[in-house]
C-alpha cells in the first residue's frame, strides 16, 4: 500500500496562495487547503500550528517576494517611498494578501526585511533615536493601511464597479444642497474612491514623509 503524501511547506504555501486569490482570509480554512491537497487537516498542522499562522507565514512571503533585489539608493525619503512603492507592486499582484497583511502581520524574514530598511533610512534622516521606532510605527501603519485599502478596490468586478459608480454619482450629483451644502458646492470636482489611486498613495507618503523631515533636528 502506498503511505499518503508529505507536503513540503512551500508546497501547501502555494496552493493556500492560489486558493486565497479567490478568497478572502474569514472563508479561507485549513479544512479547504487540506481538501485542495488532497491530505487531511492533520497533515498540515505538522507544520502550521493554526490559520493565523499559516496566513501570517502567507503575507511574508509576498514581502520577501518584495524585497528581492532591493538595493537602497538616494536620500533616506527616497529610500521609504521607494520601498513603499515595491510594496504596493508586490501586493497589487495579489490584492488578496494585502489584506492579510494589514489584519495579521508578520514576523517572518520578510517582515524583517521591511523594518530594518525603513528603520535603517531613518537612521540615516537624523532623526534622534528615541525617536524613530515611532515614527517607524507611523509609516508602516500608513503603507499598510493604503496598500490594504487599494488591493480591496482592485478585487471589485466590473459590475460592481459600475453599480458603485453609479451610486456615487446618484449619491454626490443628487445631494439635497439644503442638508448638504458643502456637498452639492464641490459635487462636480469630488471624484469617487478608487480615481488616481496611485498619485494619492505618493502625495500621502511625500505628505507624511515631509512632515518626519520637519522635526529633525
Amino acid at each position: 500500500m502506498t503511505g499518503r503524501r508529505r507536503w513540503s511547506t512551500e508546497e501547501i504555501l502555494d496552493t493556500a496562495v492560489t486558493l486565497l486569490r479567490t478568497n478572502d482570509a474569514d472563508s479561507f480554512s485549513v479544512r479547504k487547503l487540506a481538501a485542495a491537497l488532497g491530505t487531511d487537516s492533520s497533515s498540515l498542522y505538522r507544520h502550521f500550528r493554526n490559520k493565523t499562522e499559516l496566513l501570517r507565514e502567507v503575507a511574508d512571503r509576498v514581502l520577501v517576494a518584495a524585497m528581492d533585489g532591493y538595493r537602497p539608493e538616494g536620500s533616506w525619503k527616497e529610500r521609504i517611498t521607494a520601498l513603499g512603492l515595491r510594496l504596493r507592486e508586490a501586493f497589487g499582484e495579489q490584492p488578496q494578501l494585502a489584506g492579510i497583511w494589514g489584519r495579521y502581520g508578520s514576523g517572518g524574514t520578510g517582515s524583517r526585511l521591511v523594518m530594518e530598511e525603513v528603520l535603517q533610512a531613518l537612521r540615516a534622516s537624523g532623526l534622534p533615536d528615541r525617536e524613530i521606532p515611532a515614527h517607524y510605527h507611523r509609516i508602516v501603519v500608513l503603507l499598510a493601511a493604503l496598500i490594504s485599502s487599494e488591493a480591496g478596490l482592485s478585487t471589485v468586478t466590473r459590475e460592481e464597479y459600475e453599480q458603485g459608480m453609479e451610486q456615487f454619482r446618484v449619491a454626490v450629483l443628487g445631494a439635497d444642497p439644503e442638508r448638504f451644502p458643502a456637498l452639492a458646492h464641490f459635487a462636480r470636482d469630488v471624484r469617487p474612491l478608487g480615481a488616481d489611486r496611485r498619485a494619492a498613495f505618493e502625495e500621502l507618503l511625500a505628505a507624511h514623509l515631509a512632515h518626519v523631515e520637519a522635526v529633525i533636528p
